[in-house]
């Protein structure tokens, strides 16, 4: 609160007192109808259905609101030690159907449309995605604080609120084509602006040294053009608790609108272009940082986001502590989400000494003991790194404290290992050449007392492959969290029907606790129960079909088996090698093959990074695939595949309850963990994978009876390199030879020669990083067997059963409480009571 409202507060507090709001049907209605013709001003020329979304999404809001303002008094007045999740990606997906449940308000905020006249999951679908990641980093980010409220954690996320988000993709004649997302073009009802609360971001300029009154040296960053960062905060409601932390996202402004002197002199672009400059930081989601200019504009957001971030949780130390900073390691934990908020690190040094004075020791003290690090990626083209010239015009201040870190740590190599340039050379912050470039993940595992993967043979891989150095070193510094993902949304929200029954087999615990889901295996044998599971299935495939058929133009047939590959489009995770796997079922089936065939939808989504040519060139294939397939008489009732456009988490909300076969088949040793394939998991998918990411996990807990194993290991697949033969394993393979014949004979692209050529290239490639040609016939197998066993339904839905009912480590919740156990050390505190 800034000082400005606290005079009036203080003089009036009977304004904070006023009566709960109701939570039955009735007092939803009467709010609703407040909102929607007093605070929305409707009328009947106005015939708007984004006014009926707003209105309940404000009258939800409300009610968390309550909840907000309990939670923060508890925080505050327990003093507690608080975590703070700094993330460039939160891919919440639609936040009202969410609210219902968390608030128990599902039943009563039914009926009270009904009321209205209106239907509530119409209403549900009338809410934009907000689509503030990629995938799987922002979706996990989403999970993770769902997951902190609903243990009573005080944890906060921070974040950017980007105005257009992950962008919109349309298939145009089988092309992926990009939209802009503008998902705030109606407003955000769910997000209250915090202007009191902006802060101003420095770039550019210069470090200037001098020595203060006590005779230290110090140095402050000057001739600065600024930006303003002004938090807008989001409600993240615990399950049915009380409890409702805050996700903070930071938008930038100018700090000034515009230059009056040259507007009224007539050059009106240029009075506003510092503004249009400010606001491009937060103005688009990941920038394509193909050239110079999306690369500075990348790390301008990252270092937008720290620095806001740190200054407001410094803001709120200060505050109530005054300079004295003595404890704030105890009380402060700063959890990176992968590489991108590594600026975190020099930028509290710089705010420690610069701002509060203190000195380097202690300030270190305090950076090392606060920040952790968590790694989502072995690949390291996706590790940031950043070019020295560039940085050090951007963020001069930040490059001195970079230089000095990397100087001490320099020393203390030394000393480990006397004498080892080469190994001084390899885990240096400053990677020397042509063009110097900043590692930095390098840097966060430097600067961070925890660095973890997300899977065990993920967290083994950094271990002993990409951070090897640095582990001989600090072995203590290591450890694994591997993921999960929230049962809320992806169990109970998204598929009400499973809830139900389960609800009413095993009681209700597993919502809050998915170990419970256990207690379904004793129900596998059950042919009864069996029936019930199957037929729910059912339900959820004819309603994926639906929106299959809307958005594809494609027929889905609810009693084939649903093969489903919904994911990030990308080499490494392999959508090629299900593509291929199509073709040759095609193929089968063109020579006749078809005895006790199985029947088969194969589903394929995902977007493709726009400056990402060959995964853009795969969904091509894809849609050419589809229209050969789908439009052979042949394989009517046999074969069928679509490529459903813009996969967003709405859209898998539909897919996960519906999905009979999960593909998670990247090459072994790629995937650092995984999410879809917990979803899956526990919706009663059955895994077809490889030895990768969280998918050993899966297969430890099901059982390897109850999951489709094929592939290489990631130690063989390092053992390929450089003795790989692709066209060896081709000219071996009888099905695969007649598949690349397809593909090079151009039968998918008559009218486009040459289209496919660049897949094939790489598919024959020695240097092929992904195995494609190694796997295939290992898939093919394992997919063989798949289709033998759907064909024995009983013994496929006891699979489906057993599937959810071993989900239980895959449960988010599980994965903060790790972090907590290990990392944060947080106190559960429950918010005040009304």
């Amino acid at each position: 609160m800034n000082t400005v409202n606290k005079p009036f507060i203080a003089k009036h507090p009977s304004v904070l007192k006023i009566p709960p709001l109701g939570m039955d049907a009735g007092g939803l209605e009467e709010d609703f109808c407040r909102y929607f013709n007093h605070t929305l001003g409707w009328d009947k020329a106005i015939v708007s259905s984004h006014h009926v979304y707003s209105s309940c999404a404000l009258v939800l809001r409300d009610r968390l609101v309550e909840r907000w303002r309990r939670t923060q008094r508890a925080y505050d007045e327990s003093g507690c030690k608080q975590a703070y999740y700094l993330s460039l990606e939160f891919l919440m997906g639609r936040a009202l159907g969410n609210a219902l449940l968390n608030l128990e308000l599902t039943g009563a905020g039914a009926e009270a449309m009904r009321n209205l006249g209106l239907d509530l999951e119409e209403v549900q679908e009338l809410e934009s995605d907000a689509g503030l990641g990629n995938g799987g980093l922002g979706r996990l980010a989403a999970c993770f604080l769902d997951s902190c409220a609903t243990l009573q954690l005080p944890v906060t996320g921070y974040g950017i609120r980007y105005e257009y988000g992950m962008f919109r993709q349309k298939i145009e004649q089988g092309r992926q084509v990009e939209e802009p997302d503008h998902w705030l073009r109606n407003g955000n009802p769910w997000e209250i602006e915090r202007p009191e609360y902006a802060v101003r971001i420095k770039f550019g300029g210069r470090s200037d040294f001098y020595t203060d009154p006590d005779g230290d040296l110090r140095a402050r960053w000057i001739d600065t053009q600024d930006v303003v960062a002004v938090p807008y905060d989001m409600p993240i409601p615990g399950y049915r608790n009380g409890t409702v932390n805050t996700l903070r996202l930071w938008k930038a402004a100018a700090t000034e609108e515009f230059d009056l002197e040259e507007f009224n002199a007539g050059s009106y672009t240029e009075a506003v272009a510092a503004k249009n400059a400010a606001e491009h930081i937060t103005m688009v989601l990941y920038p394509n940082d193909a050239s110079e200019n999306g690369k500075e504009l990348r790390l301008r957001q990252q270092y937008f986001l720290a620095s806001a971030s740190l200054q407001d949780v410094l803001r709120q130390w200060v505050h109530k502590h005054g300079d004295d900073f003595s404890d704030f390691a105890e009380k402060s934990c700063f959890q990176l989400n992968d590489t991108h908020p590594t600026c975190a690190v020099p930028e509290l040094m710089r705010l420690l000494m610069d701002e509060h004075g203190l000195g380097w020791d202690e300030a270190w003290h305090i950076t090392a003991g606060t920040m952790a690090y968590t790694n989502h990626t072995l690949l390291p083209e996706a590790l940031e790194r950043w070019p020295v010239g560039m940085f050090g015009r951007l963020l001069p201040r930040l490059l001195d404290i970079i230089y000095e870190i990397n100087a001490r740590f320099t020393e203390e190599v030394s000393l480990r290992w006397p004498g080892d340039t080469d190994r001084q050379r390899r885990m240096s912050i400053i990677e020397e050449g042509d063009i110097p470039q900043i590692r930095m993940a390098y840097l966060a595992v430097v600067a961070c007392h925890s660095v973890n993967g997300v899977a065990a043979l993920h967290s083994e891989l950094l271990q002993q492959h990409l951070f090897r150095d640095f582990f001989e070193l600090w072995p203590g510094k290591f450890n694994n969290k591997t993921n999960g993902v929230t049962p809320r949304r992806w169990l109970a929200s998204s598929n009400p029907l499973l809830s139900a029954l389960i609800d009413r087999s095993i009681g209700e615990a597993w919502r809050t606790d998915l170990s419970a889901l256990a207690a379904l295996r004793e129900f596998a044998d059950d042919s009864e129960f069996r029936a019930e599971w199957r037929q729910i299935k059912q339900a959820n495939k004819r309603r994926l079909a639906d929106t299959v058929a809307r958005d594809c133009g494609v027929e889905f047939d609810p009693a084939a088996m649903f093969d489903v590959q919904v994911k990030r489009i990308h080499e490494y995770k392999r959508q090629l090698l299900n593509v291929l796997h199509v073709i040759h079922l095609y193929d089968r089936i063109k020579r006749g093959d078809v005895a006790d065939w199985t029947p088969r939808c194969v589903l394929i989504g995902g977007k493709a990074a726009p400056g990402y040519a060959m995964a853009k060139r795969i969904i091509r294939l894809v849609t050419a695939v589809a229209e050969v397939v789908n439009h052979d008489p042949a394989t009517q009732g046999r074969l069928r595949l679509a490529f459903l456009p813009d996969y967003c988490v709405s859209a898998m909300e539909v897919i996960c309850p519906a999905a009979d076969l999960s593909e998670q088949i990247s090459t072994a040793g790629k995937e650092a963990s995984g999410t879809g394939n917990m979803k899956f998991m526990m919706n009663g998918a059955i895994t077809i994978g490889t030895l990768d990411g969280a998918n050993i996990e899966i297969r430890e807990e099901v059982g390897e009876k109850n999951f489709f194993l094929f592939g290489l290991t990631a130690g063989q697949v390092e053992a390929a390199r450089g003795s790989y033969d692709p066209a060896s394993i081709v000219a071996a393979d009888a099905d695969l030879a007649r598949v690349m014949h397809l593909l090079e004979s151009g039968h998918f692209n008559l009218f486009e020669p040459g289209l496919f050529d660049p897949i094939v290239q790489s598919i024959l490639s020695p240097n092929d990083p992904w195995l494609t040609a190694a796997d295939f016939r290992g898939f093919v197998d394992a997919q063989r067997k798949v289709a033998e066993v759907y064909r024995d339904r009983e013994r496929w839905t006891r699979m489906s059963i057993l599937n959810s009912a071993a989900s239980g480590k895959f449960s988010s919740d599980r994965t903060i409480l790790d972090y907590n156990r290990d990392i944060w050390q947080l106190s559960q505190v429950p918010a005040h009571a009304e």
